[in-house]
């Protein structure tokens, strides 16, 4: 008997950039964010077939890349067998339905590419939720064009004002009104989870427990290092936007400091705008953390531009106040002579787990706000102490014997009121005996 395997057809894409004078220069298309496009494209399934990059002074208005671009994308789609095109850019939704129309296949930006990613790899109800709004928000202003095919059925191949007036103009504000309100209600339903987030961070700075944020580009080792550091668990495979969903784990850094370290969705150029607001309910956790690890991927050549793209978002979040700490990874396999380094800047491999403990001293030094342990012999009429200890202190162990021994974690304020009756661990500095 014979076994026959069918693989998925996967998607045959020709990948156009434009480079313009008069755009922005995070918003041109460069042949190295075309290899990028390539390995999201990849990411999502698809295979790239050709690329093609125009440089003229200013977009066209209709094609953004003009008429003689256009025809030679429609050409080198007709060679290649490729079914989809994708852009670099940001196209307007008349600029994708003319350009799906002239090249003959269905025409993306690289919004609706990182979208389709998320939208393949949203696990929790959160993440569906993010990307679910999001995906909504593009497509509302792109309804028109893909009702075309309505129009031209009613029109008979016309464009008669009865014909596009008929039922396709009828189900589009049908559509409208249905996918409005789908987002009021997925907005309703992210701002339940903002009020969640915020119930839990209270109950963590009631705890005083700090928070550490790790941020970083797609594939720059986010997950990796959650996994060095805490034993995660978390898939780590070398491809873009592998975590979605935020995972927060403990980190013990010493016996008196104990944090909560998260790990975050990865950032990339041109992060589509809908994007960040869905998932503001996520990232809003940078500008609530104690402390974030942004890790850089020191391997790769265009890791100033990465860090830059991942320090504008950190700015948009209004994170840009939060202390950090710039850790760059992948120092096993960097090329340069001299290593990155300064002041809360740290070289690490989370592969070989090169330069963890170095990081760990680091997150300590910043966050081990002067707890200590100590031991305590209460007499009897001092109960009250143990009360104070209670409210103000961590209270690992209370055993009653001739005096009332307990073991405490507290700050050297609480340590301090009560100096007399330390009998090991701790000793408080000379100012808190002096009334």
């Amino acid at each position: 008997m014979t076994e026959h395997h069918t693989e998925e057809k996967r998607n045959r894409a020709v990948l156009v950039g434009l480079s313009a004078n008069s755009l922005p220069r995070e918003d041109n298309a460069t042949e190295t964010s075309l290899e990028e496009l390539a390995a999201l494209l990849e990411t999502a399934g698809g295979e790239c077939v050709g690329m093609i990059l125009q440089n003229r002074d200013t977009p066209e208005a209709r094609t953004f890349i003009g008429e003689g671009k256009v025809a030679e994308t429609a050409d080198l789609v007709s060679a290649q067998g490729a079914d989809l095109v994708v852009f670099d850019n940001e196209l307007s939704p008349s600029q994708q339905r003319v350009l799906t129309e002239d090249i003959g296949v269905q025409v993306i930006d690289r919004a609706g590419l990182i979208l389709d990613i998320f939208a393949q790899r949203a696990r929790t109800k959160e993440g569906r939720l993010q990307v679910e709004l999001a995906q909504y928000q593009y497509l509302l202003p792109r309804l028109t064009g893909m009702w075309g095919h309505l129009v031209r059925q009613t029109a008979s191949g016309g464009k008669s004002p009865i014909g596009t007036r008929g039922p396709g103009e009828t189900q589009l504000e049908t559509d409208r009104r249905h996918i409005r309100r789908k987002i009021a209600k997925l907005t309703e339903d992210l701002e339940e989870v903002r009020r969640i987030r915020a119930v839990q961070r209270d109950r963590r700075e009631k705890n005083e427990v700090p928070v550490v944020a790790i941020v970083g580009y797609t594939n720059a080792g986010k997950s990796t290092l959650l996994n060095a550091l805490t034993d995660a668990g978390i898939p780590a495979r070398n491809r873009l936007f592998d975590t979605l969903d935020t995972t927060t784990r403990t980190l013990e850094i010493s016996d008196t400091c104990t944090v909560l370290i998260s790990d975050t969705v990865g950032f990339i150029r041109k992060l589509p705008h809908h994007l960040v607001e869905a998932f503001k309910a996520t990232l809003e956790e940078l500008a609530y953390a104690d402390l974030i690890l942004h890790v850089i991927d020191a391997s790769n050549p265009e890791w100033r531009e990465q860090a830059e793209v991942v320090e504008k978002l950190i700015r948009q979040l209004g994170a840009e106040a939060t202390p950090r700490i710039d850790v760059f990874n992948k120092s096993d396999i960097y090329v340069g002579d001299i290593r990155p380094h300064g002041e809360d800047i740290v070289s690490i491999s989370a592969k070989t787990g090169e330069g963890l403990d170095d990081l760990r001293a680091m997150i300590g030094k910043r966050l081990d706000t002067g707890f200590h342990r100590v031991t305590l012999s209460l007499p009897y009429d001092k109960g009250g102490i143990l009360d104070m200890l209670y409210r103000d202190a961590k209270v690992e162990s209370v055993e009653y014997g001739e005096t009332i021994q307990v073991v405490a974690v507290c700050a050297e304020k609480t340590a301090g009121q009560v100096k007399e009756y330390v009998i090991d661990g701790w000793t408080p500095p000379k100012e808190f005996w002096e009334d």
